[in-house]
């Protein structure tokens, strides 16, 4: 398998793990450098595991983006996790706002997508790390989690990689 076939396979294997997960928890630097998270619905992941999130323009969010965009997002399920970093930017386009705009939004922008305060963060991820577990899902976790209590060696739950250049 070639270097960029390898590298295909794990961002696709990073997208496989995070479109399930509905939601995330973007990171973002506020005004102080402190790090500032929050959950957030996401609403699309595509093909280059960039992230897409609805939210208000005039929310701290947007100007802590707006001063500093490089931000960390970690999502999860129920047995794996994976943390992504990259830059975000705030995006006014109607057309992508309707197409992912959906009931669950309506409960924090109930004037829908045409309101004047709704906008996109797209976040361009250019690192992630991934946590999975072995093949065979829980059962293959609870045995090499008693495999090691057995035998003293350390747990080996699963895959672990890091992906660059997303």
């Amino acid at each position: 398998m070639s270097e960029a076939e390898g590298h295909d396979e794990q961002r696709a294997k990073l997208v496989e793990l995070t479109k399930d997960a509905r939601i995330a928890f973007l990171t973002t630097r506020d005004e102080h450098g402190h790090l500032v998270g929050r959950p957030m619905a996401r609403q699309d992941v595509d093909l280059d595991a960039d992230l897409w999130f609805i939210t208000e323009r005039d929310s701290r969010k947007v100007a802590h983006i707006a001063a500093d965009p490089k931000v960390g997002v970690t999502l999860g399920t129920s047995d794996s996790w994976v943390s992504l970093s990259g830059v975000a930017s705030v995006v006014d386009d109607n057309e992508k706002l309707h197409e992912l705009w959906n009931q669950f939004t309506d409960a924090w922008l109930p004037e829908g997508p045409d309101s004047p305060n709704a906008v996109l963060i797209h976040v361009r991820a250019d690192q992630a790390e991934y946590w999975s577990p072995p093949v065979g899902g829980r059962v293959a976790t609870l045995v090499s989690l008693i495999k090691s209590k057995v035998t003293g060696q350390r747990y080996d739950g699963g895959d672990n990689q890091v992906v660059t250049d997303l």
